[in-house]
């Protein structure tokens, strides 16, 4: 309505302009006097602009008879096609100007102006290959996403713009969540175009959010195979997917074929922690412990990680403490200055009782890197060496206020983990997942939590049993920080 004023209200100026224009040379005196061949010509004013704008328009049509001549000798010539193209050439020229329009309008956020362009362009180009994806996006980015899947449908019937409709259809369907329908229009993207970047991420990410793992194999052999992913990503990310495999195929009882994807993962990718923790216990239940424990021992040189000391002890879980130490050597030998072997070993003395031994393991880690790990161990030395309880309870209060340490953290969105997963539980992004310390506070437990009852001990108006054990202590043992900090109050008073 506004846009209509307005061009009526431009008209009526222009009139207005041109009517006092004209009434200004009409009360000019003189003229132009034109003297050619003994012919002579005198003009008002008035007379002089209105022969000029002929004059113009004569030179204009004269240069257009003199192509048309030029297009009728070419076809006299030969050229069949050289009338057509002289009278499409103004067509044509119209239509790109509309259609590079409707691009910059794209470009520029003017969806509404890009679509009336589209329109504008097929009107004169007949190319609805070019006008429909223009129509398209446009209409996407107007909010109109129901002609936008309409324009994408038109593309389908033709071939060489077939995989262009099928690809937005499928991104409609991704941002309406419809992931059952996303993932079937990309599978049939990819059988059109298998070396297409995009397609096979978004394929893949499909099929590993359905656990397709086999589909999702086949597709990152595809990126391979087209150059878009080194083989070192590959091996390592089809090891991920071997894992998943594994872990679902136990699920459904399969104990054979998850034991073989187990340790073909393990094969894979040697240092994928998840993995050698299932190889390890598929070959202890086959009573293998001798590759289960290489498979861990090779694992924890690389990347040493509290599931792998749990999955070593799970192969002679009826030792003792002295005898598991002396066991356990040989996996810390593989890797003795990494901090998760230092942790380890003092865990191992503390189980052994032998406290000066725990804390010359634990070595600086309380002031270089003091995690609620690290602190809780302290705890647990000192309580061991006979400190007193200010002093036990002061490493306690220090590890409730520490970072929680390493966990398994989204290295996309940071999002945190209690255990792995082939695919980020916040941001759907397939193999994200690091075993690092979170850039953030989080409400995680922590990984020495379950240690609480044998640092805390017997209250102090209790005395423990002769026979029992630090690690035989009751739930109702563990000391609180409110109870503590009502017992304090009750000693002071």
């Amino acid at each position: 309505m506004l846009w209509s004023l307005i061009k009526i209200v431009v008209f009526v100026i222009l009139v207005a302009a041109a009517a006092t224009g004209a009434t200004y040379l009409l009360d000019l005196e003189g003229g132009v006097r034109v003297a050619f061949a003994g012919i002579e010509v005198n003009l008002t004013p008035l007379n002089s602009v209105i022969a000029l704008v002929l004059l113009v328009l004569a030179v204009w049509l004269f240069l257009r008879l003199a192509a048309l001549v030029v297009a009728v000798l070419r076809f006299i010539n030969g050229d069949e096609t050289a009338i057509s193209r002289y009278f499409d050439r103004n067509r044509e020229r119209k239509g790109f100007q509309a259609l590079s329009e409707g691009l910059l309008a794209l470009a520029s956020g003017e969806g509404r102006l890009a679509m009336a362009k589209a329109a504008k362009a097929e009107k004169f180009l007949h190319k609805p290959e070019l006008t429909n994806l223009l129509t398209a996006q446009a209409a996407e980015m107007s909010g109109d996403h129901k002609k936008a899947e309409q324009v994408y449908k038109r593309l389908l019937a033709d071939d060489a713009t077939r995989f262009v409709g099928v690809r937005g259809i499928m991104k409609q369907k991704l941002s309406a969540g419809d992931t059952d329908t996303a993932l079937k229009l990309a599978q049939k993207a990819f059988a059109i175009k298998p070396r297409h970047g995009e397609t096979q991420d978004i394929l893949l990410k499909l099929q590993a959010e359905k656990h397709d793992w086999k589909g999702a194999r086949e597709t990152l052999s595809a990126k391979l195979k087209s150059g878009a992913l080194p083989r070192d990503v590959h091996k390592r990310r089809d090891a991920v997917l071997a894992l998943s495999e594994a872990r679902d195929v136990m699920d459904e009882g399969k104990s054979i074929e998850a034991r073989e994807a187990a340790i073909e993962a393990n094969r894979l990718s040697p240092d994928l922690v998840p993995a050698a923790c299932l190889a390890a216990r598929s070959h202890i239940e086959k009573g293998k412990a001798r590759l289960a424990a290489r498979v861990l021992k090779k694992a924890w040189a690389v990347r040493p990680h509290p599931d792998l000391a749990a999955a070593f002890a799970e192969i002679a879980p009826d030792e003792t403490p002295e005898v598991r130490l002396k066991r356990f050597a040989q996996l810390i030998k593989a890797n003795p200055d990494h901090r998760e072997s230092k942790l380890l070993q003092s865990e191992l003395y503390i189980a052994a009782e032998d406290f000066p031994a725990a804390r010359r393991a634990l070595g600086d880690l309380a002031e270089t890197a003091p995690d609620a790990r690290v602190l809780t161990i302290m705890a647990a030395v000192e309580r061991g060496e006979g400190a007193s309880d200010a002093v036990v309870e002061g490493w306690l209060t220090r590890a409730l206020a520490a970072p929680r340490g390493p966990q398994w953290v989204c290295d996309k969105c940071h999002n945190i983990h209690r255990e792995w997963v082939p695919v980020c539980e916040n941001c759907h992004s397939f193999d994200t997942l690091s075993w690092t310390t979170p850039p953030a506070p989080d409400v995680v437990a922590p990984t020495g939590a379950e240690m609480l009852p044998l640092i805390v001990g017997p209250r102090r108006d209790e005395t423990p049993d002769e026979d029992s054990t630090a690690a035989d202590v009751s739930e109702a043992e563990i000391v609180t920080p409110e109870a503590d900090e009502a017992d304090t109050d009750a000693r002071e008073k």
